[in-house]
């Protein structure tokens, strides 16, 4: 490991015993399982976990998330959260995440003083700063830590220290929760959560492992990784597959993207970068 490596983990392992408790916002993917391994490996018991349970969470990330939790050994709490029960929410504006967070971070600071359970963190790291992060907003305003922005660590160095524990989301493609399927503008609901939700399910069943399922009405435009895309284009049995496993959910057209998976790619309907 890299001397800078070395005092970037160092700082964070600080970080954590000046905090003496935490709670550690989880989603199970790379950022949030790294921060909360390395506040368990310091802080033992008095550091847990706590997952936002809600309709915009796919179910399999949930099981990978409460599996890892275990493998930690964290103790996990999860609250059920509601925010698509919120207009500001549901109307899915360019500040659709700053709603969500907040509900997440008042439910979550909630539990965490009830219970003594000391600071809440979440897992934002350097390369978040900059982008369109309504979300990050709503930690600033709740006093939600990020101690991976604080120990400068990137998400290269976060993958690399998450290889180097034996960590399983190490190499785990980006993820991002299901409202963010959606274009600015068009709508959120329950049934169209779960539209996507057993779309992408299908598509993880057909193997694919780095795609999204962009919702757009009646059609579903699919962005594929690179690798992915190539063996789409190879395969006219998995092409039609794909089309059938889309139109079984609801869709009426499908397409796929041919410039392949990006993120953030819903923001250049409304002119951000991302």
């Amino acid at each position: 490991m890299s001397d800078t490596l070395n005092l970037k983990l160092d700082q964070l392992q600080v970080i954590f015993q000046k905090m003496e408790k935490a709670v550690i916002a989880y989603s199970g993917g790379v950022d949030s399982a790294y921060l909360l391994k390395v506040a368990i490996d310091t802080l033992g018991g008095n550091a847990v976990a706590v997952t936002a349970i809600s309709e915009s969470y796919p179910e399999w990330e949930r099981d990978e998330a409460r599996a890892l939790a275990e493998t930690i050994g964290a103790k996990l709490i999860e609250i059920k959260t509601d925010e698509v029960s919120r207009d500001e929410y549901r109307q899915n504006a360019g500040d659709r995440c700053y709603f969500c967070k907040s509900e997440l971070f008042s439910l979550a600071a909630e539990k965490a003083l009830s219970l003594n359970l000391g600071q809440l963190c979440y897992g934002a790291i350097p390369d978040d700063l900059g982008d369109h992060r309504p979300g990050m907003v709503a930690a600033d305003e709740w006093a939600i830590r990020a101690p991976l922005v604080e120990a400068g660590l990137t998400k290269l160095d976060i993958r690399e220290l998450s290889r180097r524990a034996g960590l399983p989301t190490w190499n785990k493609p980006a993820s991002a929760c299901l409202a963010s399927r959606f274009p600015y503008g068009i709508q959120i609901t329950p049934a169209k959560l779960q539209q996507v939700e057993a779309c992408e399910s299908a598509l993880r069943a057909l193997g694919f492992r780095d795609f999204r399922a962009r919702y757009h009405e009646h059609l579903v435009r699919i962005e594929f990784a690179s690798d992915e895309l190539a063996r789409v284009f190879e395969d006219s049995a998995l092409r039609a597959h794909i089309t059938n496993a889309c139109k079984s959910v609801g869709f009426k057209f499908v397409t796929i993207d041919l410039e392949g998976y990006r993120s953030g790619s819903a923001n250049i309907l409304v002119g951000i970068e991302g």
